[in-house]
């Protein structure tokens, strides 16, 4: 009996122990977690910060009629469910008309792709790939306004 009750007693303390290192295993896990998220996030901002020289060497080589003055970043980066890191930003301080997005792959520390407001686009034509159809850009400016079409060859430097 004095056996049974001390094997008794073992597996109460055994079951107390196992389950105490249980909680306090998910309360460690939870408390990473949260922690996580957070440092998540701070990864995030610091590659976005890292990768803005990047971001700004890009549009500068899409930029061949040198339209590009100031670029300006948003303060917020967000993360994407696909684990990208998206950084919005505008150009020459017009964030209405010249808007651009950037996505950046954290593992592989580059940019993924970006995406441009369509003035934005429209300003990286290069109109050398048609001069032998100048139709297609007599009808693209067309599209515009009087003011639009002479801001746009402005801005592509074919009108001072």
């Amino acid at each position: 009996m004095r056996n049974t009750m001390k094997f008794s007693i073992l597996i109460v303390v055994v079951i107390i122990s196992v389950t105490a290192f249980i909680v306090e295993y998910i309360n460690q896990s939870l408390s990473d977690d949260v922690v996580e998220e957070k440092s998540d996030e701070e990864k995030a901002e610091e590659l976005a910060e890292k990768m803005k020289p990047k971001i700004e060497e890009h549009l500068h080589k899409r930029d061949i009629h040198h339209f590009i003055k100031t670029i300006t970043f948003e303060k917020d980066v967000t993360i994407n469910p696909m684990g990208d890191i998206i950084i919005d930003g505008y150009i020459n301080n017009e964030p209405e008309n010249y808007g651009f997005s950037a996505s950046l792959q954290y593992r592989a520390k580059k940019i993924g792709s970006m995406s441009f407001d369509s003035d934005l686009s429209d300003r990286f034509i290069d109109w050398e790939e048609y001069k032998d159809e100048p139709e297609i850009k007599e009808n693209y400016l067309k599209s515009f306004t009087k003011k639009e079409r002479e801001q746009y060859l402005k801005d592509i430097g074919e009108k001072e």
